[in-house]
């Protein structure tokens, strides 16, 4: 089994965000390695890409702290910001393909590059289809390095319940986590999603996390993904 991971989403509490608990996978693996080989990079970004929840944040936190860098959402970028962000070693900006102000990315970029300074950017999408109309922004960010972190599979799904019941201190029994993740739909999302209902239920009905309590939560939030008869009682 491989080193520790957190697919970081809004859990309510603060996810360990710490290198040690990033969970290497064939999914992240190529991306965790990008991560690990800063600064010695081709050039001086990198775009990483993959679905909801599948680690960018973790990996943008990760490299923000090692370069004494920065984070921040891309959809908060404004022009009058650019010179000021363009100070920081290394900035990570967060889900790039929601929406940005290109103009101000634009001049983000050239100024990070002349500056000798280090730019990490995210989104759900390859930069190729976040339907960019400004085209010098466009031929830019086509010629970052793209790495992909692709779908998990179960082994990598079952770490991440595990880790994430002890993010939120979640006491369970051995055998609920495989019980839980045979009826989860197959995505980060939903395994996040599924934790926080959990916690959530548990301390508003003041009952532990049991099978019936997984059940109960996941009819709740529409359904299952594999559909597995429960084990016989007693």
């Amino acid at each position: 089994m491989a080193d520790p991971v957190q697919m970081p989403l809004d859990l309510g509490r603060p996810p360990a965000f710490d290198a040690g608990d990033f969970l290497v996978a064939d999914s992240n693996r190529e991306a965790f390695g990008w991560i690990e080989r800063w600064p010695s990079w081709p050039g001086f970004g990198l775009a990483l890409w993959g679905p909801t929840g599948s680690g960018k944040s973790h990996l943008a936190q990760i490299l923000t702290e090692r370069a004494g860098g920065r984070r921040l959402a891309a959809e908060s970028l404004r022009a009058p910001d650019v010179d000021r962000l363009a100070d920081a070693f290394c900035l990570c900006l967060e889900d790039a393909d929601r929406g940005v102000e290109e103009a101000a990315l634009f001049h983000l970029h050239n100024l990070l590059r002349e500056r000798g300074h280090w730019l990490l950017i995210t989104g759900r999408t390859t930069p190729a289809r976040w339907g960019v109309a400004l085209p010098d922004l466009r031929s830019r960010l086509a010629a970052l390095p793209a790495v992909a972190l692709a779908a998990p599979g179960e082994d990598l799904l079952g770490a991440l319940l595990l880790k994430l019941f002890a993010d939120r201190q979640l006491r369970v029994g051995a055998d609920l986590p495989a019980y839980a993740l045979a009826r989860v739909e197959r995505s980060f999302a939903a395994v996040h999603a599924l934790v926080e209902e959990l916690d959530r239920a548990a301390l508003a009905e003041r009952r532990p996390i049991s099978a019936a309590l997984v059940r109960a939560v996941l009819a709740r939030m529409g359904g299952v993904g594999p559909t597995l008869p429960d084990p016989p009682a007693g």
